[in-house]
């Protein structure tokens, strides 16, 4: 009998038909004699709608109050959902149980909005099980030290799921999904797009830095760290497939890299259109400077991106950096009111309308011209190069957002992504 952890993304449950799928989906895998715990995620766009209701009420503001409450009304949608399916799979016999985080509990720290798992007490979850109960935990929310709700950004419910398969030291997590796995891009992009049979860690871990939207970062992160085996496969197939074909369906995220795994040289294209670029122009080329202008704005728990400063020019340099462009907005006032007058700076400059497009594979180490030949096909498709940034596996760019699908199109022909490996 070994323990299973379950995870359904938003569409998954995203009706009571669809809920009932998932219901009669973790039936069979228990009556296969396996432990079941299953984290879902609202139901579709119920998180949206929840914070639509708070910005209706009052504008979005970044104080500690006012993030709290966001925190204890989007906690809700996943509460709503795991209650529906414990008692979509009560319709179907099967004894279960859900749990909100704070329940369970799953101890996070204090950054609302944006909270990261500390630790996880599993003895109820156990105490549950061994009554041969299926136990469902809310995703995307924990409680801090002092009894308050936290959420773990977008996509949390994934971090909950591999967190809880951690803790648990479960045989197998299996991240459910309204797409059939790993695909070397996003399919609706470029048609012919493949969908890979195992990705390694560090690969799936860099294309959803980069912008992959299947897994959150986060939740690579933790599978990577506590080695959790993880597979990405469709909700969207019969719930009465063979439970060992379904078992083998999907993209498995491997931390082997054997002969079995395809071994392209680029094994996929990320993007993300969520990216904004800040230039302060003349700041003084001094020591430090990069800390005086980056420190403040980690402290105001914005995350930064890629970072280019120039060559320095009679004393002065510029200095410039990508954020997510939901921080657009505070990081730029932030420059404005208080680091450019500090330093001196000549103007503080921005664009909204920029995205990254990256190339991943672990064939990059043993190959060279590889960066070149993203960057020729780029020119010969006349798009011009912002920002460039690369690590041993992957090398990123910035262009303008009007350029994004093209590229994509592009780079995946370039590197005939479209082609079967051997």
């Amino acid at each position: 009998m070994a323990l299973i952890v379950h995870k359904y993304g938003g569409t998954s449950m995203g009706s009571t038909e669809r809920i009932r799928n998932v219901a009669k989906r973790v039936a069979k895998w228990a009556r296969a004699g396996h432990q079941m715990v299953v984290v879902p995620s609202a139901m579709s766009g119920e998180t949206n709608r929840l914070l639509a209701l708070a910005k209706e009420l009052a504008p979005a503001k970044s104080d500690t109050a006012y993030q709290r409450e966001l925190d204890q009304l989007a906690a809700t949608g996943e509460q709503a959902s795991s209650a529906l399916l414990a008692i979509a799979l009560q319709g179907e016999g099967m004894a279960s149980v859900s749990y909100a985080g704070w329940q369970v509990a799953i101890k996070t720290d204090a950054s609302y909005t944006k909270a990261r798992i500390a630790s996880i007490d599993d003895a109820r979850v156990r105490a549950e099980l061994a009554q041969g109960k299926v136990v469902i935990i809310t995703g995307f929310q924990g409680v801090d030290d002092d009894g308050n709700i936290t959420t773990l950004g977008r996509g949390g419910s994934d971090t909950s799921a591999v967190a809880v398969a951690a803790a648990m030291k479960a045989k197998e997590c299996l991240i459910y999904t309204d797409v059939d796995g790993v695909y070397t891009t996003d399919p609706r992009v470029v048609p012919e797009a493949r969908r890979l049979k195992t990705v390694s860690f560090e690969e799936m871990l860099e294309m959803a830095s980069m912008g992959s939207k299947v897994l959150q970062i986060r939740s690579v992160e933790f599978a990577g760290k506590y080695k959790v085996p993880l597979r990405v496969l469709s909700s969207f197939t019969a719930w009465d497939i063979d439970i060992n074909e379904e078992a083998q369906s999907g993209t498995l995220i491997s931390f082997e890299e054997d002969e079995n795994m395809e071994q392209a040289v680029v094994s996929g294209i990320a993007f993300n259109r969520d990216e904004a670029k800040i230039s302060l122009l003349g700041v003084p080329d001094t020591p430090g400077i990069a800390y005086q202008i980056l420190g403040a704005v980690a402290q105001a728990n914005i995350e930064v991106d890629m970072i280019i400063q120039n060559v320095s020019n009679e004393g002065k340099t510029d200095f410039s950096f990508t954020v997510h462009r939901n921080d657009f907005a505070r990081a730029s006032d932030l420059l404005k009111s208080q680091i450019a007058p500090k330093l001196g700076a000549k103007q503080v400059i921005g664009d909204a309308k920029i995205c990254k497009v990256s190339i991943v594979g672990i064939g990059m180490r043993s190959h060279v011209g590889v960066a070149s030949k993203m960057f020729r096909a780029l020119s010969e498709e006349g798009i011009n190069i912002q920002m460039i940034s690369t690590s041993e596996i992957k090398t990123s760019v910035v262009i303008d957002e009007k350029y994004m699908e093209l590229a994509v199109r592009a780079l995946h022909k370039a590197f005939d992504l479209d082609q079967t490996q051997a």
